[in-house]
């Protein structure tokens, strides 16, 4: 299809390059449609609708002009890109003035791995003794104190059904207690 606008540096219509794709180039004329709506799309050909037609267009200057952008768009990556990896292999070689294996340094190193060993020991001894913290034990507390009044709010609602059940449908409390599985000792927690 590019050729066809290479080769004639012409203008045309869909209908024109239905008649000529075919013909010239062997596209079938049904994908014509398909084929110049993907290289418009790509920017490869122009269009411009001038009144109720519309007019397509490629020339080989515009497509040469298009690379060289590319071409020195890259260009100009590749610079920036070995700018970037020279400043890097700098930065590397910076760092690594001051950190030569020294026996000196070994031994930081050994007391450091040994000061980080200890520490991790100590956590894991203070953690043995977390549960008798007083914030711990007071927070424990607190959450009992919201679990015994969620469980008496329970208990309430089912003695407020079973009254329900009484009342409505004149069932003995013994029987509603059996049918749902009630335990007889239930009753309010304190």
């Amino acid at each position: 299809m590019m050729e066809i606008f290479f080769e004639t540096k012409d203008v045309f219509q869909l209908k024109d390059l239905e008649k000529i794709a075919p013909k010239e180039k062997g596209i079938t004329s049904m994908s014509v449609k398909e084929i110049l709506q993907s290289l418009v799309d790509d920017a490869m050909v122009d269009s411009e609708r001038i009144g109720t037609s519309n007019y397509f267009w490629a020339f080989p200057s515009k497509a040469l002009h298009a690379r060289k952008r590319k071409l020195e768009a890259l260009e100009t990556q590749m610079v920036e890109t070995n700018q970037k990896k020279k400043t890097l292999q700098q930065n590397v070689e910076k760092a690594k003035v001051g950190r030569q294996d020294t026996e000196e340094r070994s031994k930081l190193a050994e007391e450091l791995a040994s000061l980080r060993h200890q520490r991790d020991q100590f956590k894991s001894e203070l953690d043995k003794y977390k549960e008798c913290d007083p914030d711990v034990i007071e927070e424990i507390r607190q959450s009992n104190k919201v679990a015994k009044e969620a469980v008496n709010r329970w208990t309430d609602n089912v003695f407020a059904v079973k009254s329900w059940a009484k009342k409505k449908f004149g069932f003995e409390e013994s029987k509603i207690d059996k049918t749902f599985g009630i335990p007889e000792d239930f009753d309010y927690i304190d």
